[in-house]
């Protein structure tokens, strides 16, 4: 594993292509309504990079010999990560998950948050509440000295005691010239013999809380990918959360940097 450190200015070049990320992913949620198609959401997340002169990171990003052809991820309901916006129109109950990336100047920032499509049921609204508590858990525990395992307890133990389940197979990564960089892989469970690195200042990462209705009281919640080869759902059909944001770790408290 080679993480690099970032300098105090590097952090700041992170932290630009961060407020790019913050803003335009306000402006979407502003726009999210029923009757509106994620399509629509990712024309205007295009035309709001191209504003800021910045970039997508995942548009032309190839995993497995697939291209990824959307400037923004748009998962809806059961839909986990990596959805491809498309004709597909928002409908009233819905939860929606904006998921972007963007690079400004050759640095990347990464942030996601599950927004309700008008008025959804109440355990819908807990699901996204207890998501978006596990991020700031999982922020809370990012120092320092800490283990990177560390920020995987303090998600999980939230989570699973508040009757959720986080996904196994997807979480953070590293951040910075390019849009994953080691530690490859931040859990949002504990995983014995995985890597443990220890957090030290200038390490800059992504923290990404990825949730689950459990109504069966499974706790691990399986998904698979569907035939566009990037779309990830829960295999039970499930409903699933996903919040995120690229933080600088300090000497004291972890710093947003999409904000």
């Amino acid at each position: 594993m080679a993480i690099i450190l970032k300098s105090k200015s590097e952090v700041e070049s992170i932290r630009q292509s961060g407020r790019i990320v913050a803003d335009i992913l306000a402006e979407l949620r502003m726009a999210v309504r029923p009757g509106i198609t994620t399509a629509d959401l990712d024309d205007l997340a295009a035309e709001l990079l191209r504003q800021r002169d910045a970039r997508s990171s995942t548009l032309g990003y190839v995993h497995e010999g697939f291209s990824y052809p959307a400037s923004l991820c748009t998962s809806v309901n059961d839909e986990v990560i990596h959805s491809i916006p498309d004709s597909r129109i928002l409908q009233e109950g819905d939860i929606l998950t904006l998921d972007l990336a963007a690079s400004y100047n050759g640095w990347h920032a990464d942030a996601a948050m599950t927004v309700p499509v008008g008025v959804v049921a109440a355990q819908m609204y807990r699901l996204i509440s207890v998501t978006q508590n596990a991020l700031d858990r999982g922020i809370a525990a990012a120092r320092a000295g800490n283990r990177l395992q560390d920020i995987s307890r303090s998600v999980q133990s939230y989570v699973e005691g508040a009757g959720f389940c986080v996904v196994r197979n997807y979480g953070g990564h590293g951040i910075g010239r390019s849009m994953h960089e080691d530690p490859a892989g931040i859990l949002n469970y504990v995983l014995p013999g995985y890597d443990n690195p220890i957090l030290r200042p200038g390490m800059v990462i992504t923290i990404e809380p990825l949730v689950c209705t459990d109504p069966e009281g499974v706790g691990a919640k399986e998904t698979r990918t569907l035939d566009d080869h990037w779309t990830v759902v829960t295999a039970d059909g499930s409903y699933a959360a996903h919040f995120e944001h690229t933080v600088a770790i300090t000497e004291g408290d972890a710093e947003i940097l999409t904000f």
